[in-house]
């Protein structure tokens, strides 16, 4: 991790969550972050985002999204827009995770145009890449991950700067598999020369790691130069495991 970029630590709920224990998880996670500098983010799910927007309120926690529509208003039943979002205070959205590319359709041109849409209201995309395990042991990580980052470079030009990317190997989420450190490293280093062909400022760019990131592994993985931080998974439903994952982002 580059002492040059402020470290960010996002949970990220999925589908998870109830009233009472969103309550004692935050409360915890928030009486928690006294001791660390990094930025930390839980990204939860839209019924909950008046909640959390509570619960944040005054503390160091920011408020995230998990989805924002490509669409600004209209006929979108079920469709949550960014303005929407920015009324309840969400700093980050998670644009492009792996299961609404595989289990929604999102395309690459999609997810860039959700990206486009959070920058518009003000708020920071967590523009996710990776491969599936199929395209790994294919040697097509590479090109997988330029090609999917290409398309938000695309649409987004010049504003590409006020993104964070998160890596997330498809074969490494909720299996227990991590990519190694260096495996990690490899391809944010491939991102981070991606950026910086496209914009002058690359280097102030976040590059998060989403692949199973734990309290066991996260010291390892966020000592990699590239390595910015986290995009954390089921780690995040538990407080003292999200808490040493942002102890560990120093």
């Amino acid at each position: 991790m580059s002492s040059s970029r402020q470290a960010l630590i996002a949970g990220n709920w999925k589908m998870n969550g109830g009233l009472a224990a969103n309550r004692t998880l935050t409360e915890a996670i928030v009486s928690g972050l006294n001791g660390s500098s990094c930025d930390v983010a839980l990204c939860v799910p839209s019924p909950y985002l008046a909640q959390m927007q509570a619960l944040a309120n005054g503390t160091r926690l920011q408020v995230g999204a998990q989805d924002v529509s490509p669409h600004a208003s209209g006929a979108f039943t079920g469709e949550v827009s960014a303005d929407m979002l920015r009324d309840f205070g969400v700093r980050f959205a998670i644009v492009g995770h792996s299961e609404r590319r595989q289990y929604h359709g999102e395309t690459d041109a999609v997810v860039a145009t959700k990206a486009q849409r959070a920058l518009a209201a003000g708020i920071t995309p967590l523009v996710c890449v990776g491969e599936t395990l199929a395209e790994r042991e294919a040697g097509d990580t590479e090109h997988v991950v330029k090609r999917q980052l290409a398309a938000v470079i695309h649409t987004n030009g010049h504003c590409i700067s006020e993104i964070v990317v998160a890596y997330e190997p498809v074969w490494a989420i909720g299996t227990g598999k991590t990519a190694t450190p260096e495996q990690a490293q490899q391809v944010h280093a491939l991102l981070r020369a991606q950026l910086k062909a496209a914009s002058p400022h690359a280097d102030r760019i976040r590059i998060v790691y989403g692949g199973s990131m734990n309290a066991a592994n996260a010291a390892q993985l966020l000592a990699q130069p590239d390595i910015d931080g986290g995009l954390i998974g089921g780690a995040s439903l538990k407080a003292a495991d999200f808490l040493t994952i942002v102890n560990a982002a120093v």
